[in-house]
């Protein structure tokens, strides 16, 4: 049965868990020995401790035969994207700037899933200090899509969503500043999704944009994703960004909410630029909610054209601020020679930062000069609040809006890096709900003619994740897009 158990749905394997026909120590090692099979292909991992992986399934075990299970997630493995703490786990994000870096504590949803009884297991690979959307700017190593090799997985928690596909782990964690979930779920067929933000605690992520990062989850299924949010999800007072709300329970209530909704098009996301493949799958869906029902109301969002340009001035600007802790010498990797101080920071910062990174330091440094603070990041904050009006206005009229995740399915590896502009407008049908601060989620709604996968996006009203989650149910079961896997056994 082991062959079987790393593509069963976390619900599944919690099922079963409960029911004794597994064991936490069983799970674990077939998703360990599925990782060793397939990812000297997928390189989703930077690395994994299996002992500390096994022993964690062990208690899991011993808990369960007391009649003491912590949680629906308690024995089922979770991996993390490598900027996500795990205490005496590596914290690299990606950089050889923090290489040799072992987080002395845990991040806050590392903790809500240990007190959960979830393996918590494996470092996931992504663009360094999450900036890009391909998997292509790790200083270690350059995941491949499941689907096809030779095609990237999105970015940039592609490892993130490229180990749920490839059934090397049932659940992880990502992070999404503009996209870094949910378009490498569109391109690696899965679901993912970035909640409202303030949902989940930023406490112990590697920060990239602060006014824009959120943690959130990648699963097979949208009842997994909603078992994992549940989770991770609530106020945490180390976090100043924290929203005081109440976590209903959303996997009991996505069974319970059947619609119908209204559901909002905007022609903003329609428009030039989107593969014909995506628009037909995307608008197979829209009729699919029609015949459930469900009301589709024309919306507009007429500053979306701004929200690339709004989005890397401010992502940059946060980025220079953030990234300026990394100087050589408080915790981080330095230079060997060095005449001073000062030269010891350049050193440093030039030797182990990548080039993208580099890229948007200078960016967000430069916005933020003297002189250019006003034309660029105080005039960007302005339209920022535009864009957020924009979808106020549209969920007065809708619960919530349809659009397609990534305007193409995955394109080839190489294919974009020397053409920044370009690989930026991957995330440009993700990046506005980020400025807004909404909730959103991809999930399977095709596959292209070479067998690529297609990601549906439906947007959600602030805090409304469970209607969102809904929603979404409502489609994937009337689908079986979420049973397709890729091929990968040949590589065992």
């Amino acid at each position: 049965m082991s062959e079987e158990i790393f593509y069963k749905t976390a619900a599944e394997l919690s099922d079963l868990l409960s029911e004794k026909k597994l064991t936490s120590v069983q799970i674990t090692q077939a998703v360990i020995n599925r990782t060793k099979a397939v990812d000297n292909q997928v390189h989703a991992f930077l690395s994994f401790d299996e002992k500390d992986a096994l022993e964690q399934a062990s208690a899991s075990d011993a808990r369960r035969e007391k009649g003491e299970p912590l949680s629906d997630l308690d024995g089922i493995p979770i991996a993390l994207k490598d900027v996500i703490s795990h205490k005496g786990q590596p914290l690299s994000a990606s950089s050889k700037m923090l290489k040799d870096y072992i987080s002395p504590y845990d991040a806050t949803s590392t903790r809500k899933l240990k007190e959960a009884g979830a393996v918590v297991w494996g470092r996931l690979n992504l663009d360094e200090f999450a900036m890009g959307s391909s998997t292509e700017n790790s200083a270690f190593d350059q995941t491949c899509n499941p689907w096809n090799l030779e095609c990237v997985p999105g970015g940039s928690s592609g490892g993130s969503a490229a180990a749920v596909a490839a059934g090397e782990s049932p659940l992880t964690l990502g992070s999404d500043t503009g996209g870094s979930i949910r378009q490498p779920a569109s391109l690696c067929g899965v679901v993912g999704m970035k909640p409202t933000y303030g949902m989940v605690s930023r406490y112990g992520l590697a920060a990239f944009a602060s006014s824009l990062d959120q943690i959130g989850p990648f699963a097979r299924t949208v009842e997994d994703a909603a078992m994992l949010l549940q989770t991770v999800s609530g106020h945490d007072p180390l976090d100043s960004t924290s929203v005081q709300v109440e976590v209903p329970n959303y996997r009991k209530e996505l069974r319970e909410k059947k619609g119908p909704w209204k559901l909002g098009i905007a022609k903003e996301y329609f428009a030039e630029g989107l593969d014909s493949e995506v628009k037909e799958s995307v608008m197979k869906a829209v009729d699919f909610y029609k015949s459930m029902g469900c009301e589709i109301v024309n919306v507009s969002l007429p500053h979306t054209d701004l929200a690339v340009p709004v989005y890397y001035i401010i992502a940059t600007a946060e980025a220079s601020s953030n990234l300026s802790r990394y100087d050589g010498i408080r915790y981080s990797s330095r230079a060997k020679e060095s005449e001073d101080g000062v030269d010891l920071y350049f050193k440093t910062r030039g030797e182990f930062f990548g080039p993208e990174v580099k890229r948007r330091i200078i960016l967000g440094t430069y916005v933020l000069s003297s002189g250019y603070y006003d034309a660029y990041y105080l005039k960007a904050q302005k339209v920022r609040t535009l864009i957020r009006q924009d979808f106020l206005n549209a969920f007065e009229k809708v619960d919530a809006i349809i659009t397609p995740t990534a305007p193409k399915p995955a394109f080839k590896s190489g294919e974009k890096s020397k053409d920044p502009i370009s690989m930026y407008l991957s995330d440009i049908f993700t990046i506005s709900t980020n400025l807004a601060g909404l909730p959103a989620i991809s999930l399977p709604c095709g596959f292209s003619n070479t067998g690529l996968p297609i990601g549906l996006q439906l947007i959600g009203q602030a805090y409304q994740e469970s209607n969102l989650l809904s929603i979404a149910h409502a489609f994937e079961q009337g689908h079986d897009y979420w049973k397709k896997t890729p091929i990968l056994e040949s590589f065992n």
